[in-house]
C-alpha cells in the first residue's frame, strides 16, 4: 500500500476542509498575546497521540518523536530535508502499540534549525527557528532521520502539532495547530495570523513581536496566541480524513447508504471496471433493509459480504468472522480429491486423499476430470463463488474457483462425477461428500508456507547464485532492512553472480519500503510511479503535482548489480507487486512464475459498519510514472511463464520446486538460449538509422551483462557482450572509432578494416550510416544502424575490427590485430 503523503507508513490522509483563497490584501488582526504568567518559556513539552487508523502501527518498529524542522513549510520546498542537528528526539512515555500514547520532549537551550525572517517587512534580520513536534518512524541508518526515513523530503503532513490541510487547491498549508518557536534575541517577529490568503509565511500576514528564547504559538486561536509556561501540552493531531469512519453505530440501512457513498466517491477503479454504483445501490439496499427490519444480524452479514463480493478488486474485505459457521458449512465437505487447471485447459487431480471418496472409486492422481452432476467441469469451475473473493485480476479468481469447486456441503450427499484416469477410459461414480479438509488444505497456494518466517531471509544455493525470500513489507521495517542490508553485503563481498528473489508469499504492506529495498539494485535514483487520491473540495480525483514516488539507491557499496529473477505468484500482492513492478524497469529482472501475481495495484483506508465489521476499500489509484494504470487488475505478468503440466504438477506435489529451478535456469542461461532464431533482426535504412540514432534509441551495451574498461578495448582481442532482451526494442548497433584530429582519424582508417556479421551473415558497410563529427575535443567515425523485429532464440552479432598495422590516435598505440565485439542477444520466446 502507498500513500502520497511522504509515504510514513501506510497512513491515508484525507483532510475535508475547504478553504476559500481570496486576493492577497492588508488586512488589521490584533497582535497576539503572551498567556498571562505562563513563564519564561519552555523547558519540556509533554503530549499525547491518539491514532484510529488501523495501518498506524504496521511494520513499525521504531517509532520516534522528534522536534522537526519546519523550514520546508516555511520556504515551500517539497524536498527540503530535515537537518540531522536539527532533530531533537523525544521520549515515548507509554505503549506506543496502545492508543493514546504519550511522548515527553526536552527542548534544547538554544536548539540547531534553520533561521528563517519571516515577518515580509522588506528588512534582512536574524530570523526565528519554526519547529513542529511530530511523529514519525526511523528504519534506515542512526536514530535519526535519513532521506529515506522522511520519505524523500518535506513537512509533517500527519500526526504532528500542526493541521495540514488535503484539499487539493490548499495542498499541504498549515491552517492550525501549534508551533514551536525559537526566536535568538528580542528582536524578532512572527506572524499572528494567517492574513487575507489564509496561507501563513506569505506577504500579508498580520506580525508580532516574539520574546527572546522559546515560545509555543497556538494557530488555533485568532490572533494568535503565545504561550510561555515551561511545561506545556502539545497534542499530535491524527487528520479527520486519517481517522477511520465509522458507521456502527447507525442502522443496517444507514449504513449502507454511506458506504455505498463512500464507495462512489473514493473508490479508485470505478471508471477502470466499469461500476454503477447506482445500480449497485438499487440491488443490494433491499436485503439491507429486510435486515433491519427483521434485526437479522446474520441476514445483513450476508448482506455486506455479497456486495463487496460484487466489487472485482481484490484489497475489498471485511472482518468476516461473524460468517464463520456459514463458510465453515460451505467447505466441510470434500471428494477426497483437489484439481488444477492445465495449460492446454484440462483439468486434473494433483491430490488424491487416501481412503477417501475418489481413490475408493478408482480415482488415481493425474485423472482428468470430465464432470460434476452432468455439468462440464468447465462450467462448474465458472459458476462456482469462492469464500476468497473478491479478486482483482480474473486468472486468480480462476485458481481460487478451482479450489473452491470441489467443496461442498455435507447435506449434499452425492455427486455424480466423470473422470479419466491417465491411459483409462472415462468412468462415472457416485462420490460420497464427507468431511474432509486434506484436500482443500492441500489446493492451498500458501500449503506449506512458514507462518513464522522472518520477513526477509537470504542464503546461497548449490549452483552458487544467491537466494532471498521477502515474505512481507508489513511485518518489521527495521528487521527487514537490517537482514536486507546484510544479505547486499555479503552478496556483494562474495562477488556473487546473481541472485533470485522470492516474492511469491508476500501479502503487501508498505509501498514505500517496497520501493526503497528495490532501490538496492539500482544505482541511481528513479521514478516509479505517483497515486491519485480523491479531493472532496473538488470532487475529483487528485494527483500531487509536486511529488513523484521514487527509488532512492542507498550508498555504493550496498547497490547489487548482478542478475537478479524475480518469482511471483497469486499470493504476491500489493506492496510486493510495487516492488515486482519496479524490478522490470530498464530490464533490471526476469521475472518468472507460473502465473502473474494478485492485480492488487491500490492504497487501501478501513472503516467500520454495524456490528463492529471492519471493512476496507481501495481509495488510491496507483499508476507508473507515465500516469498508466499498470498493475490493478492484471498484476505483475511473467517473463518466463513456467508451464503447468501434468509433469510440472507432478513435480510439485513430489516436493520439487519448478518455479525456482526454472529460475536458477533464467539467470544462468537467458531467456531464448539455444532456440534457432526464425530469422535476424530487421535492419534500418541508413536514414532511419540516423533518426534511431538521434532519437536517443538505446545502444546494444546499454543491455549488456558485462561492462569492460578502456584498457580492455586497447589490446587485441575478442570482448563478449551478453544481452537479454525481454521485450521488442530498437537497438543501436554501432563501431566508433575516435583520434586527435580529423587528420589523424583519416590516417587511422588507412589500417582499420571493419566487417560486420549479422547471425552469421556478413553485412556489407554500405548498409550502415557512417558519420565523422567532432565530440568532446576528438574526432570520431561512426559506423550504425538500428536492429528492430527480434524474432525468438539467440542471435549472434559480430564486429571484427582489424588493425593492419600498429596505430596511433594522437594519445596512445594500438598493435596490430583483430579487435573483436561479439553480442549474443537472448530474444525471449
Amino acid at each position: 500500500m502507498k500513500s502520497r503523503l511522504f509515504q510514513i507508513f501506510t497512513v491515508i490522509v484525507l483532510i475535508s476542509l475547504i478553504l476559500a483563497c481570496a486576493p492577497i490584501v492588508a488586512t488589521e488582526i490584533p497582535s497576539a498575546t503572551v498567556v498571562p504568567d505562563s513563564g519564561t518559556g519552555p523547558k519540556i513539552v509533554t503530549g499525547e497521540l491518539t491514532y484510529t487508523n488501523t495501518f498506524f502501527t504496521m511494520g513499525v518498529a521504531e517509532p520516534v518523536i522528534i522536534l522537526e524542522d519546519q523550514g520546508g513549510f516555511v520556504t515551500r520546498d517539497r524536498k527540503f530535508l530535515i537537518p540531522v542537528e536539527s532533530q531533537v528526539i523525544g521520549q515515548i512515555t507509554s505503549d506506543f502499540y496502545t492508543s493514546p500514547f504519550t511522548y515527553s520532549l526536552t527542548l534544547p537551550e538554544v536548539p540547531n534549525g534553520t533561521l528563517h525572517d519571516v515577518d515580509h517587512d522588506g528588512t534582512d534580520e536574524t530570523g526565528v527557528m519554526v519547529f513542529a513536534v511530530a511523529y514519525w518512524t526511523n528504519t534506515w541508518g542512526d536514530p535519526f532521520l535519513e532521506r529515506r526515513d522522511q520519505g524523500g523530503g518535506g513537512w509533517s503532513s500527519a500526526y504532528a502539532s500542526t493541521k495540514v490541510s488535503d484539499d487539493s487547491d490548499f495542498y499541504l498549508e498549515v491552517f492550525g495547530g501549534k508551533y514551536l518557536v525559537y526566536a535568538p534575541d528580542d528582536g524578532q517577529s512572527f506572524p499572528s495570523g494567517f492574513g487575507d490568503d489564509k496561507k501563513l509565511f506569505t506577504d500579508d500576514d498580520p506580525i508580532m513581536d516574539l520574546p527572546a528564547g522559546w515560545s509555543v504559538v497556538d494557530m488555533d486561536q485568532t490572533p494568535f496566541t503565545i504561550d510561555r509556561s515551561e511545561n506545556p501540552e502539545i497534542a499530535l493531531l491524527e487528520p479527520e480524513g486519517s481517522a477511520a469512519d465509522d458507521f456502527s453505530s447507525l442502522s443496517y440501512t444507514e449504513a449502507f447508504d454511506k458506504m455505498l457513498e463512500k464507495f462512489k466517491n473514493e473508490y479508485a477503479f470505478t471508471e477502470l471496471k466499469k461500476i454503477d454504483w447506482d445500480a449497485k445501490g438499487k440491488e443490494f439496499r433491499p436485503r439491507f433493509e429486510e435486515a433491519e427490519k427483521k434485526s437479522d444480524s446474520h441476514a445483513y452479514a450476508l448482506a455486506l459480504r455479497d456486495f463487496l463480493w460484487s466489487i472485482p478488486d481484490t484489497h475489498i474485505g471485511f472482518d468476516s468472522s461473524i460468517l464463520n459457521d456459514d463458510f465453515q458449512a460451505d467447505i466441510a465437505g470434500g471428494l477426497g480429491f483437489a484439481m488444477r487447471e492445465t495449460d492446454d485447459g484440462r483439468f486434473i487431480a494433483n491430490f488424491i486423499l487416501e481412503g477417501g471418496p475418489a481413490a475408493e472409486a478408482g480415482m488415481v492422481w493425474g485423472a482428468e476430470i470430465i464432470s460434476f452432476d452432468a455439468v462440464p467441469t468447465a462450467d462448474m469451475v465458472e459458476a462456482t463463488v469462492p469464500w476468497s473473493s473478491p479478486f482483482s485480476n480474473p486468472e486468480i479468481k480462476r485458481l481460487q474457483q478451482l479450489r473452491y469447486a470441489t467443496r461442498f456441503r455435507l447435506e449434499m450427499g452425492k455427486v455424480e462425477l466423470v473422470f479419466k484416469n491417465p491411459e483409462g477410459a472415462e468412468q462415472k461414480a457416485s462420490l460420497t461428500v464427507v468431511n474432509e479438509v486434506e484436500s482443500f488444505n492441500s489446493s492451498s497456494f500458501r500449503a506449506g508456507v512458514d507462518a513464522e518466517a522472518l520477513p526477509v531471509e537470504f542464503d546461497m544455493l548449490p549452483s552458487g547464485y544467491g537466494y532471498i525470500k521477502i515474505s512481507s513489507f508489513s511485518d518489521n521495517d527495521l528487521l527487514s532492512i537490517l537482514v536486507w542490508e546484510r544479505a547486499m553485503r555479503y552478496f556483494n563481498e562474495n562477488e556473487v553472480p546473481g541472485v533470485i528473489l522470492d516474492l511469491r508469499n508476500n501479502g503487501g504492506g508498505s509501498g514505500w519500503l517496497a520501493d526503497q529495498m528495490a532501490a538496492y539494485f539500482f544505482n541511481e535514483e528513479i521514478v516509479v510511479g505517483q497515486t491519485a487520491y480523491y479531493d472532496d473540495s473538488t470532487g475529483e480525483f487528485f494527483i500531487d503535482p509536486d511529488y513523484e514516488e521514487s527509488m532512492i539507491p542507498p550508498r555504493e557499496e550496498l547497490q547489487y548489480n548482478g542478475q537478479v529473477v524475480v518469482m511471483v505468484g497469486p499470493n504476491c500482492a500489493s506492496a510486493c507487486e510495487f516492488f515486482s513492478y519496479n524490478m522490470t524497469i530498464n530490464d533490471r529482472a526476469i521475472i518468472v512464475g507460473q502465473y502473474p501475481s494478485e492485480g492488487a495495484g491500490g492504497s487501501v483506508e478501513g472503516f467500520y459498519m454495524p456490528e463492529g465489521l471492519y471493512t476496507q476499500m481501495t481509495i488510491g489509484r496507483a499508476m507508473d510514472a507515465d500516469g498508466n494504470i499498470h498493475l490493478e487488475g492484471k498484476g505483475v505478468v511473467p517473463d518466463l511463464r513456467v508451464p503447468v503440466t501434468a509433469e510440472t504438477l507432478r513435480q510439485q506435489f513430489n516436493g520439487e520446486d519448478v518455479v525456482l529451478a526454472f529460475a536458477e535456469r533464467a539467470i544462468s542461461q537467458p531467456l531464448g538460449a539455444g532456440i534457432t532464431p526464425s530469422g535476424p533482426p530487421e535492419m534500418a535504412s541508413v536514414a532511419a538509422a540516423s533518426s534511431a540514432f538521434t532519437s536517443g534509441k538505446r545502444f546494444l551495451e546499454d543491455l549488456a551483462r558485462e561492462e569492460y574498461d578502456s584498457a580492455e578495448f586497447a589490446v587485441p582481442g575478442t570482448l563478449t557482450y551478453t544481452v537479454p532482451l525481454q521485450k521488442e526494442e530498437t537497438l543501436i548497433w554501432m563501431y566508433a572509432w575516435c583520434a586527435s584530429t580529423k587528420e589523424v582519424l583519416d590516417q587511422n582508417f588507412e589500417n582499420i578494416e571493419v566487417k560486420f556479421s549479422l547471425d552469421g551473415k556478413d553485412v556489407a558497410l554500405d548498409k550502415f550510416k557512417q558519420e565523422d563529427l567532432e565530440n568532446s575535443g576528438q574526432w570520431c567515425r561512426l559506423y550504425y544502424t538500428a536492429l528492430s523485429k527480434w524474432p525468438a532464440g539467440e542471435h549472434k552479432i559480430k564486429i571484427t575490427a582489424t588493425f593492419t598495422a600498429s596505430i596511433n590516435d594522437g594519445t596512445a598505440d594500438y598493435e596490430a590485430g583483430d579487435y573483436i565485439l561479439d553480442y549474443n542477444v537472448y530474444v525471449k520466446p
